[in-house]
């Protein structure tokens, strides 16, 4: 079993709050707009992390982290990235492949806005898990936590901090 902290659009922020909540988990996923470097070193100080770039990252960011990043947790297939959309309207530079080969859990960042939606037609759990930084028009701040269990996702959390 392992225990995720699901994390998107930081621009650039990190503080001790969100390190808190790093510490606690067995590997940290970001899906996307990272902003600094030193965002994911701080995070990569404390646990493993998978991630990808944005489309505010630059090219040093580019340069560390893919646009897509696809792979096995325990028995559940994972694909990150950044602009995904969402059941049924997904984006057009993925929506071929998630349609022909899907996932079992498509996490995407980007729109800022906290959603988690089961695509039935698909067979997989589409996750956003908001904005955790403090550049946008969010008003909450947030990010997932979740356990995968062999071919389970459970015990999925919102955390939420005010901007």
């Amino acid at each position: 079993m392992k225990k995720i902290l699901l994390l998107s659009d930081n621009h650039s922020y990190i503080d001790d709050a969100i390190l808190k909540h790093v510490k606690q988990a067995d590997e940290v996923w970001h899906a996307g707009d990272i902003g600094d470097l030193r965002v994911t070193d701080r995070i990569k100080d404390h646990k493993p992390l998978k991630a990808v770039y944005g489309n505010i990252d630059d090219t040093k960011i580019r340069s560390e982290f893919p646009l897509h990043n696809r792979f096995m947790c325990e028995e559940v297939d994972v694909w990150i990235t950044h602009i995904g959309g969402y059941p049924p309207k997904y984006n057009g530079r993925v929506r071929e492949e998630l349609i022909h080969d899907p996932p079992d859990l498509f996490i995407c960042g980007h729109s800022h806005i906290l959603k988690v939606i089961p695509d039935k037609k698909l067979n997989l759990l589409h996750m956003n898990p908001g904005a955790i930084g403090k550049h946008g028009f969010h008003k909450k701040r947030t990010m997932l936590r979740f356990k995968i269990d062999g071919k389970q996702i459970k015990d999925l959390e919102i955390i939420e901090f005010e901007r």
